[in-house]
């Protein structure tokens, strides 16, 4: 019993100390939160979403004290006590001083401490000389107090040694149960997919995502996404001249042969990205007939680009590619890195300035690679995700189903402001295949399931046209349809073909 109440208190330790540097953070900044006119609940809504994040940071930090626990549940080593503590306060010592780099790197690179700013130790003079020498010792001290004041409190108010092993069935339940726990909190929980940044964005002011995200957890992140190419960029493969050359000539046009084929200068745009549909869904594609039969009706009504090609094979990389044009590459994805695309230029941002009111919906839970923290700082005014959902709805293993959410957005689009930008992502069409209809194919081998899939997803997609044709905006609206990847079919293209990742649009 006794070592479970040391980690609760070692625990609720860590969640008090995380909430101090933030504070301190806060403090430091503040012109900045009011630079955003960030109102007091915004404020201290920071400290609610931050909780998450930081019980996983906590969690994790928790390993190395419940082997020792673990060890003291069965024997009496007063030298463990000693190594607790120490260990402890390594850790809080190692958080403040993030926690100090990361004050003094806001005000210049408006980013949390990531990867890029560790490089820069490697030459620690010109750290100091490039820093105002007041400001610099400002951060000393802070950085100081902090690691004091974490230290003290660790060891005045919650540690307490562990002086006699514990009763053999305590022990024993100590080591069963609390690695579930420990398990659980450092994920996120039992949903699919584990905690990542995302969990802690909830605001359009990016400020207070950024204050929200844990210190450590985001460095961590930024260290394992970078860690492969700190010192050499992979992806060089032509001198700055020829790669420059080569591009003003993609670039070029010499003649506009663009055509003009609205009724409008400013319309609504309602942006359907349809998950992990293949070319190979499309009968004018190429595939076979009977898949999206309301997909071969929509192109009699508009115009099927014939060659489209994803940018890589994963959602958070056609996210990124969808609303910002950055194409996906081999190391990472853009969406995990915060401090990187916060500097980039968004599709949503451009149609913000000129007066359009714009919402993101999807089924599921945004947190997969980090693409809510994507979408937020993209401008969307409204971002509506699986949780928003009402609970009456037929749901899936991943969420709302696809008939739905797209239900959902005609009732929302009833009262948007126009101009407007909706974007819907389905989600259907990805595994686990629960989608609430019968299957209809009973051919595709090993995709039979992925195609009944996209059957539905199809159908929900003939639904909600009928829907949306009887609503007095229909007419002056863009609609795009795209799939954000492309998948696996029932042909089975080896994955570096150019037929495994065509994708309709």
């Amino acid at each position: 019993m006794k070592s479970i109440i040391n980690l609760l208190r070692q625990l609720l330790f860590w969640l008090l100390f995380f909430a101090l540097s933030r504070a301190l953070f806060i403090v430091y900044h503040f012109h900045f939160f009011r630079v955003e006119n960030v109102t007091a609940a915004e404020l201290f809504s920071v400290f609610y979403y931050a909780l998450p994040l930081d019980l996983a940071t906590a969690c994790y930090i928790l390993i190395i004290p419940f082997l020792i626990l673990t060890i003291q549940s069965f024997r009496s080593l007063p030298c463990l006590n000693t190594i607790n503590k120490t260990y402890t306060y390594l850790m809080v010592v190692l958080y403040a001083f993030i926690t100090g780099g990361e004050i003094g790197l806001y005000g210049e690179w408006k980013s949390k401490i990531n990867v890029k700013a560790l490089r820069y130790l490697e030459n620690p003079s010109e750290v100091y000389n490039s820093a105002d020498s007041t400001v610099f010792f400002i951060l000393i001290i802070i950085t100081l107090v902090l690691a004091g004041a974490g230290i003290y409190s660790y060891h005045r108010f919650f540690y307490k040694n562990i002086h006699r092993p514990a009763k053999p069935w305590q022990a024993v339940a100590f080591v069963l149960v609390t690695p579930l726990f420990l398990f659980l909190g450092l994920r996120g929980g039992w949903q699919e997919i584990p905690i990542n940044q995302s969990r802690c964005y909830f605001s359009q002011k990016n400020i207070l995502n950024l204050t929200a995200t844990n210190n450590a957890f985001n460095l961590y992140i930024s260290l394992f996404e970078n860690a492969k190419n700190l010192h050499n960029n992979p992806f060089t493969f032509y001198d700055p001249a020829t790669a420059r050359s080569t591009t003003q000539k993609l670039l070029t046009v010499e003649k506009d042969t663009t055509l003009r084929i609205l009724n409008t200068m400013r319309p609504n745009i309602v942006m359907l990205i349809l998950e992990s549909w293949s070319a190979d869904l499309i009968e004018s594609l190429g595939g076979e007939a009977g898949i999206t039969p309301s997909f071969a009706a929509l192109e009699k009504e508009g115009l099927l680009f014939t060659k489209m090609l994803s940018s890589g094979s994963r959602s958070e990389q056609g996210m990124a590619c969808i609303f910002g044009g950055f194409p996906a590459h081999a190391l990472s994805a853009i969406t995990l890195q915060p401090d990187k695309f916060i500097h980039l230029p968004g599709l949503v941002k451009t149609l913000r300035k000129q007066g359009y009111h714009s919402s993101f919906s999807f089924g599921g839970q945004l947190i997969y690679g980090n693409i809510k923290g994507y979408i937020l700082n993209n401008g969307f005014d409204r971002v509506t995700e699986g949780s928003d959902y009402p609970d009456s709805l037929t749901h899936g293993k991943l969420g709302v189903h696809d008939e739905y959410t797209m239900q959902h957005l005609i009732a929302d689009l009833k009262t948007e402001k126009e101009p407007f930008f909706a974007a819907l992502f389905t989600l259907s069409s990805h595994s686990p295949y629960d989608q609430p209809m019968e299957e209809v194919l009973d051919w595709g081998g090993n995709e039979r399931r992925y195609i009944n899939s996209a059957y539905y997803s199809d159908r929900s997609l003939g639904q909600f046209f009928a829907a949306a044709r009887q609503q007095p905006w229909y007419d002056s609206t863009l609609f795009i349809i795209v799939a954000d990847h492309s998948h696996n079919s029932y042909r089975n293209h080896p994955y570096h073909t150019i037929a495994y990742h065509s994708i309709p649009m």
